[in-house]
């Protein structure tokens, strides 16, 4: 599985790197980056966590 930003939604609230903060990281400009976008089985409840909170809709995961 693997997890993707949209750029164009994202508006840097950060739930995402309080959530996962090994793979979110927000920027000084406000924006997401991600580090290591496959993610391991072990990772999905963090996740879908990180996907269902992100108050902007911005989090999308994908089923490999």
């Amino acid at each position: 599985m693997r997890i993707e930003v949209d750029l164009t939604k994202c508006t840097g609230h950060g739930v995402c790197e309080t959530i996962a903060e090994d793979v979110f990281e927000v920027d000084d400009d406000g924006s997401v980056r991600i580090h290591g976008d496959q993610r391991p089985e072990a990772d999905r409840t963090r996740m879908l966590q990180a996907v269902t909170q992100c108050p902007a809709a911005a989090l999308t995961l994908i089923e490999d």
